[in-house]
């Protein structure tokens, strides 16, 4: 198998102590058919990591994806370095950006339904493993890479068409709650991270505003936008840290993070990546991103576009005080595949989110 500019030859995970360095595939579509070959995670004292040189990282306000927990790295080639822009990094060519989907297990090896609130330790004998996606930056753009992790959770393969899963969820309450977990395919992926028409695929969680919190490094907790730059992942960052956005902690907000901070937070991570003024969404008129005002292109008021069904016979997008009136809250509760909103990455509702995003919708004033 010939590879455009390797770096390195393939190495199984957990084969090798020493530090690796991930492919290097600026042009090449001749992609790894295993994980291992990328070189980006290891399998080392019981846990899942990344190796010397990839960068976990962590959201303020993550996506909800029917439960999963997610390890998140990045990499990026060897003198090379992401530009800082507020809305958008500019990464370099060759980047690559891993997602890894687990849930938690007990003891008896049944699933957990647990909200991970920040990063935490992937030890093997107490999650499954679901899936890795890698998101590659190439000369012509980025491209997205499914992974499927066998029973044993010993490989990942690369699998074109996505995979399913019925999966049962088990809560503290002894309730159990049934997914239908959708691997997505190759071309699904773009269907949320083209966030711009015609632009091509985008990552979306690495930005500032969802990068700009503390993370648990192995030397000590520091923001992490400061340390992407302190390690010269990143360069052109504001010299005054309060300049830079950031969003809110949707379910447990910091010292001064209000309400509608929460709830905006969580439409911008799970909305907005198409419902922006540039975005797939664009034609509904509805705007979800940070920098479109509370107002009428937010929702407030404003009567749906084409929804149909999707509507439920409710006459605005956010109805000011009513969430049983706001086809918003309807599409978001909703799991009808005709219905709800996303359209994909779920099967089941985050009944805790959208406790927040109802809890706002009932606060805000207001009359139609």
């Amino acid at each position: 198998m010939k590879y455009t500019w390797l770096l390195i030859a393939a190495v199984l995970l957990g084969a090798c102590e020493q530090a690796r360095t991930p492919l290097y595939l600026p042009s090449s579509e001749d992609y790894p058919q295993k994980l291992s070959a990328w070189g980006v995670l290891q399998q080392r004292d019981g846990q899942l990591q990344p190796v010397e040189g990839v960068q976990p990282y962590d959201l303020n306000t993550p996506l909800f994806t029917d439960y999963a927990h997610k390890l998140r790295t990045v990499w990026m080639p060897q003198g090379s370095h992401a530009r800082y822009a507020e809305t958008r990094f500019d990464y370099p060519v060759g980047s690559v950006l891993s997602k890894t989907f687990y849930y938690p297990v007990d003891a008896e090896g049944r699933l957990l339904r647990i909200e991970q609130h920040s990063a935490e330790a992937v030890v093997l004998k107490r999650v499954r493993l679901i899936e890795t996606r890698i998101l590659l930056h190439q000369e012509q753009g980025w491209v997205a890479l499914p992974y499927v992790w066998d029973e044993a959770q010993r490989e990942a393969t690369l699998e074109w068409a996505g995979a399913s899963f019925d999966l049962q969820l088990h809560d503290e309450a002894g309730e159990v709650l049934s997914v239908d977990y959708q691997v997505p395919d190759a071309n699904q992926c773009a269907g949320c991270h083209e966030e711009q028409v015609g632009k091509g695929l985008q990552p979306l969680g690495p930005k500032a505003r969802h990068l700009n919190k503390d993370f648990a490094y192995a030397d000590g907790a520091a923001n992490q936008l400061q340390h992407w730059q302190k390690i010269g992942f990143l360069q052109g960052m504001p010299a005054d840290m309060a300049s830079v956005p950031r969003n809110a902690l949707w379910s447990a907000p910091r010292e001064g993070e209000s309400l509608e901070q929460q709830a905006r937070s969580y439409l911008d991570a799970n909305c907005s990546h198409c419902h922006n003024p540039e975005g797939p969404g664009r034609t509904s008129g509805l705007y979800l991103d940070p920098a479109t005002p509370l107002g009428i292109a937010y929702g407030l008021c404003k009567q749906p576009v084409a929804a149909g069904k999707g509507s439920g016979d409710r006459l605005v997008d956010i109805h000011p005080g009513a969430p049983e009136k706001s086809v918003l809250s309807f599409r978001l509760h909703s799991t009808d595949p005709s219905i709800m909103m996303p359209e994909l990455g779920r099967s089941t509702s985050h009944r805790e989110g959208l406790e927040v995003i109802d809890r706002w919708i009932a606060s805000l004033d207001g009359e139609c």
